[in-house]
C-alpha cells in the first residue's frame, strides 16, 4: 500500500505523558496495541504462542523460518507485508476454533505482563475504550475485552473457510496507515468524534489525526509494564505450555532442546518408576530435580496399634504432587486423584486411586484406604499456577482427625506441567522436560484434635482453616474458585452452562 504524504508528514504529537487523565469519565480513547498499549513493539512473540500452542513445533518452526522473511518486508517495503508473512506463516490451515481457544486461555498472561503503564493510566481513565490494531482481531479481542474493559476492538481480519484460517486477511487488509484511519472513520461513523488517540509509529499518524487530541508514546526499553495488582481483574486461570514468552532467540532454543528435554524426561521419570522410593530423592537431585523438604513430617501409621493413616492435604501444582510428596518421605503413600490419564496411571510409582465424585462412594472409598495407611489428596480438585489456591473440597475433613497439611510449591523454566486444553499424558513429560524443574514440599504442623470435626467443627470450617494454612505458608492468596470455573474459563467444555466471567469479588483475603 503507497503510503500518503499525510501519513509521512512531521508529526505534532506530544508525548502520552502530558495527556492528564483526570476527569476522563465521558471521553473516548482510541489506542493503538504493540508499542503504545503494550511495552513491546514486536508482534512475534504472539504469534509464536499461536503457531506453538495451536499447532505445535513444527508450526513454531515454519513461523521462526518465515520470520527473516518477515523483517526484511517489514523494513524495506512495508509493515502491512511483513505481517501479512507472519499471519499466514501462523494461521494457514489451522482451525479457527483453535486459534480462539489459545486466544481465551492462553494469551492473555503474556499480554498483561507487557501493558505500558503511561498508556494504561490514559486508557483506564476514559469512559468508552477503543483498541484499533494491526493485529488480527481473533488474537487479542478476548483479552482486551474481557480483562481491560475495552469496548471496541477493530483489528485485521483473517479470512476463513470452511472453519480454517486460510492465511490470508479480509478487506481492507493489515490495519496499517490510512487503512485504520479507514477503519476509525467506518466504525465511528455518524457518532462523536474520539477524544484521545495513543500511537507509536508514523502509521498511526493518520488515525491520530482524526482524533481531538493525539499522543505519542515513545518506544523506551527500560519502562516497568503495569503492575498484575493494578489490572481490573487478576488472571487466575491460564493453559498452554510454555513459561515464557518466545521471543525468535527462545522459540529457537524451545524448537532445539524439545528432543534433548524429552529424552532427559523419559530417564527421569524412569529413575521416579523403577527405583525404590527411598532412593529416587538422590536420583532425582542427580539428574538435576532438586527437592526441597521443610518441616517434620509424620512418622508412618503403626498397625499393630489400630492406628489409621495420616491424610496429607496438599495444595495442586502439578499431577506429580503426590510423587513429590512420597519422594519427600522416602516411601510410597497412594493418591486418590479426580481424573488422571492412563498414561501418566501406568508409569505412575505410586498407587493412584479415582474418585467417582459420588459423595457416599468416595467417603467409603477414603475410609478404608486411610484404615490401611496414609494417604494423600489434593481437595483443589484441579491444579492451579498462579498464586491461588481454588475452593477446598470439605469431604475429606469429615473422614479422619489425622490431617496434615502440605505447601506444594514447583519452578518451571520453559514449559508447564499442567494443561487445561491438551492431553494430559504429556504432563508429567513436558514438566520434566524442562532443564532445572525443582519442587519444595513443606509440611506443616498436624492440625490440633480441637481444630477437627471430631471436636464439633463442620467440615467446611476446617477445610477453609487448611486452606487459609497452606496460602499462609505460601503467600497465596484463598478463593472461592473450583475445577468447574478453571474448565470454562479455559477449555470451555461444559456444554450445558454458559462460560462465565471471572470477576474481582470471587476473590477473598486469607
Amino acid at each position: 500500500m503507497a503510503k500518503s504524504s499525510e501519513a509521512t508528514a512531521p508529526p505534532a504529537f506530544a508525548n502520552v505523558e502530558n495527556c492528564t487523565s483526570t476527569g476522563r469519565e465521558n471521553d473516548t480513547v482510541v489506542a493503538d496495541m504493540d508499542g503504545t498499549l503494550l511495552c513491546g513493539r514486536s508482534s512475534f512473540p504472539y504469534f509464536a504462542l499461536v503457531a506453538y500452542e495451536a499447532g505445535g513445533v513444527l508450526r513454531l518452526l515454519l513461523l521462526l523460518l518465515a520470520s527473516p522473511i518477515a523483517g526484511i518486508l517489514y523494513y524495506f517495503i512495508s509493515e502491512s507485508a511483513g505481517i501479512r508473512v507472519l499471519i499466514f506463516a501462523s494461521f494457514a490451515g489451522m482451525r479457527v476454533s483453535d486459534i480462539e481457544s489459545v486466544a481465551r486461555a492462553v494469551l492473555p498472561k503474556f499480554y498483561s505482563s507487557d501493558l505500558h503503564p503511561e498508556t494504561w493510566r490514559v486508557f483506564s481513565s476514559c469512559g468508552k475504550r477503543c483498541v484499533l490494531t494491526a493485529n488480527p482481531r481473533i488474537m487479542v479481542e478476548a483479552f482486551l475485552k474481557d480483562y481491560l474493559a475495552t469496548d471496541m476492538v477493530i483489528g485485521t481480519e483473517i479470512r476463513v473457510c470452511k472453519g480454517r484460517a486460510t492465511g490470508f486477511v479480509e478487506y481492507p487488509g493489515i490495519l496499517v496507515g490510512d487503512s485504520k484511519a479507514y477503519a476509525l472513520k467506518k466504525t465511528f461513523n455518524g457518532q462523536k468524534i474520539p477524544e484521545i488517540g495513543l500511537g507509536d509509529r508514523k502509521t498511526d499518524y493518520p488515525f491520530m489525526r482524526l482524533c481531538k487530541e493525539g499522543y505519542i508514546v515513545p518506544a523506551n526499553s527500560q519502562v516497568l509494564p503495569v503492575r498484575s495488582d493494578r489490572l481490573p481483574k487478576p488472571i487466575v486461570f491460564h493453559d498452554g505450555r510454555l513459561v515464557q514468552k518466545p521471543t525468535p532467540f527462545l522459540a529457537l532454543l524451545i524448537i532445539l532442546w524439545i528432543p534433548v528435554g524429552f529424552t532427559l524426561a523419559c530417564l527421569r521419570i524412569a529413575a521416579g518408576a523403577l527405583l525404590p522410593m527411598p532412593l529416587v530423592y538422590y536420583a532425582f537431585w542427580a539428574l538435576g530435580v532438586p527437592v526441597h523438604v521443610k518441616g517434620t513430617p509424620p512418622p508412618p501409621a503403626k498397625k499393630s496399634t489400630g492406628q489409621t493413616g495420616v491424610l496429607f492435604i496438599c495444595s495442586h501444582r502439578t499431577l506429580l504432587d503426590p510423587i513429590f510428596l512420597s519422594t519427600a518421605l522416602g516411601r510410597p503413600i497412594p493418591a486418590v486423584t479426580y481424573s488422571l490419564s492412563r498414561l501418566s496411571e501406568i508409569i505412575s510409582p505410586i498407587k493412584t486411586v479415582r474418585l467417582s465424585r459420588d459423595r457416599v462412594t468416595d467417603a467409603k472409598m477414603i475410609s478404608n484406604l486411610l484404615e490401611k495407611g496414609d494417604l494423600v489428596i489434593c481437595p483443589e480438585g484441579t491444579t492451579s499456577r498462579e498464586p491461588f489456591l481454588l475452593r477446598f473440597s470439605a469431604l475429606f475433613a469429615e473422614l479422619t482427625d489425622h490431617l496434615v497439611p502440605v505447601a506444594m510449591s514447583n519452578r518451571m523454566s520453559l514449559f508447564h506441567g499442567t494443561t487445561a486444553r491438551g492431553w494430559k499424558g504429556m504432563d508429567p513429560f513436558y514438566f520434566f522436560m524442562n532443564p532445572s524443574p525443582a519442587y519444595e514440599v513443606t509440611f506443616l504442623t498436624k492440625l490440633p484434635k480441637d481444630l477437627t470435626c471430631g471436636s464439633g467443627k463442620s467440615s467446611h470450617e476446617v477445610a477453609n482453616y487448611i486452606q487459609r494454612m497452606i496460602a499462609a505458608s505460601l503467600s497465596y492468596e484463598c478463593t472461592n474458585f473450583t475445577r468447574k470455573d478453571k474448565y470454562r474459563a479455559l477449555a470451555g467444555n461444559d456444554g450445558t452452562v454458559e462460560k462465565p466471567k471471572l470477576s474481582q469479588n470471587k476473590i477473598m483475603g486469607c
